[in-house]
């Protein structure tokens, strides 16, 4: 039986991989070492990629006269071009060699050139003098090893499942400031669950490594739509970051607008007439330094002009900004935004919820983030809370509290269950009033459904704890005078045996000589 691990992968060879190539570290940083290992699983997929449909044309060429070296045939199948000089049976060859370095470079190099797509976004620095050579080519013999076969579309699979889980590894050996191009899957999949990206655009202006499209295009096939149903727009602000996202996307063969160059969101909007139907989102906590003094006039800022000194309440007006007439943000914020009153943030969120557009809100528990132990909350922003699809849900918000949920999955990181997701996202499609989601019930010290007159009367404030009240405790049956003489009893038992341990205390210390 496989289990699950806290980045969402199954335990079995992917843990062996980590384990064999983290040994090959030696003094290179984790966030360096990342690149190193990441741009080789890319390498080796789309040259196996490559490989599988070179023998196809090859095994077809006398019969339908394909030739296995015309580019037109790769592009029409969505496969990479991949120049001889590239091919990963070439450099497993000269894995042993001092050379291999520069080699792998120059196999970045000939694919960026044969494919204007991958152009800046691959790693070239293996040839560096501070990259052991020999654990380099230790490390192609173990990635070479994946067991892919002809099966494109599960090499597909299996080298995505291996990029994503190294991803969240690394997330993790960097620690605190060096993983925010990763945000825990069980958080992603709780996203992804509550607003549901069946059909329309989706974007995510602070991408990091494009895990919200790898979980939405997942969720889409895995509900029997079609992937071309949906159309992708992303934006990320830094540059090894839209790298990593880029390849990470191409792995999946994922066809995503990630505006052709890194960029800052709020300084150079480069999706700026995009309306969304769905945004999801985890943009950093509690910027300081966003640029807002060169901001203040924008457009952007309908419900009152976001502090210089926090860009939380920028990326949340950023995001009601990008949404179409009837879409839907659902996106992760640290705590503080939800009761904040400093800096004209109060004001902003009370003109926000005045609009109607809250839709939810999430208490999340502690200890998800690999970056952070800022206790973060989950919003839900609709534009039309009377989408004809759901239950009219105008001057009302959901709130949910969450906190005690999750599981330890080491010293310091939790994780939802898939189990403890489909429930929050259960009771949200419940109180939308989505067909089959069954009926919707307020669950004392777990959620309630309020109105915007309560949220007014709570000085706007959005935390869940407010609303949700006390859990019933369950009544056990035993009547309250027998608790008090049971409780009575066992604290006179306890008195007793205090002075017997003390009797017995002062007879030993008397025996040392040291009585009192």
């Amino acid at each position: 039986m496989k289990h699950k691990n806290s980045n969402g992968a199954n335990l079995g060879f992917e843990t062996k991989l980590w384990e064999m190539a983290d040994k090959l570290r030696g003094h290179v940083d984790a966030s360096e070492y990342k690149h190193v290992v990441l741009g080789l699983i890319f390498l080796k997929y789309i040259s196996d990629a490559f490989q599988a449909k070179y023998k196809q044309l090859e095994a077809a060429k006398e019969t339908e006269y394909t030739d296995p070296e015309d580019r037109d045939e790769y592009a029409a199948a969505n496969i990479f071009w991949v120049p001889k000089v590239a091919r990963w049976d070439k450099l497993q060859a000269s894995a042993k060699q001092p050379t291999i370095g520069k080699l792998i470079d120059d196999a970045m190099i000939a694919i960026e050139k044969e494919n204007l797509k991958l152009k800046g976004v691959l790693p070239k620095d293996y040839a560096r003098p501070t990259l052991d050579k020999h654990r380099l080519g230790e490390l192609i013999d173990i990635i070479g090893k994946i067991g892919l076969g002809d099966d494109v579309s599960r090499s597909k699979d299996i080298l995505g499942r291996v990029y994503e889980y190294f991803l969240g590894r690394f997330a993790s050996a960097e620690g605190k400031g060096g993983g925010e191009f990763y945000t825990p899957q069980c958080v992603v999949k709780l996203l992804v669950r509550m607003i549901e990206p069946y059909k329309g655009r989706i974007f995510d202006p602070c991408c990091g490594s494009g895990g919200m499209f790898v979980q939405s295009e997942r969720f889409v096939e895995e509900h029997g739509g079609k992937l071309g149903d949906i159309v992708i727009y992303g934006q990320e602000s830094n540059p090894t970051t839209w790298r990593l996202a880029m390849t990470n996307l191409a792995i999946r063969g994922m066809d995503v607008d990630l505006g052709g160059q890194h960029a800052d969101s709020f300084l150079s909007d480069l999706h700026r007439d995009l309306r969304a139907d769905y945004i999801l989102a985890n943009p950093p906590f509690n910027m300081s330094d966003w640029g807002g003094q060169r901001l203040k006039e924008d457009v952007r800022w309908k419900y009152g002009i976001p502090p210089a000194t926090n860009a939380n309440y920028a990326w949340i007006q950023h995001f009601i900004h990008h949404l179409s007439h009837t879409g839907i943000a659902g996106f992760v914020m640290a705590n503080g935004s939800m009761s904040t009153s400093t800096s004209g943030e109060g004001e902003i969120r009370r003109n926000i919820i005045e609009a109607d557009l809250v839709d939810c809100v999430i208490a999340m528990p502690g200890q998800l983030f690999y970056t952070t132990q800022i206790p973060v909350c989950l919003w839900f922003v609709a534009r039309d809370k009377k989408n004809g699809r759901f239950r009219d849900r105008r001057g009302k918000t959901l709130f949910i509290d969450a906190r005690k949920m999750g599981n330890l999955v080491d010293r310091v990181h939790r994780e939802l269950s898939d189990v403890e997701i489909d429930r929050i996202a259960s009771i949200y499609h419940a109180w939308r009033g989505e067909e089959g989601a069954g009926e919707y019930e307020d669950v004392p010290g777990f959620c309630k459904s309020s109105m915007t007159e309560e949220i007014k009367d709570h000085g706007y404030v959005l935390t869940p704890g407010r609303y949700v009240g006390a859990a019933v405790i369950e009544d056990d049956g035993v009547p309250f005078e027998e608790k008090i003489d049971a409780l009575t009893a066992t604290l006179y038992e306890q008195f007793a045996r205090s002075d017997q341990l003390e009797a017995t205390v002062k007879k030993n210390l008397e025996a040392l000589g040291h009585g009192g």
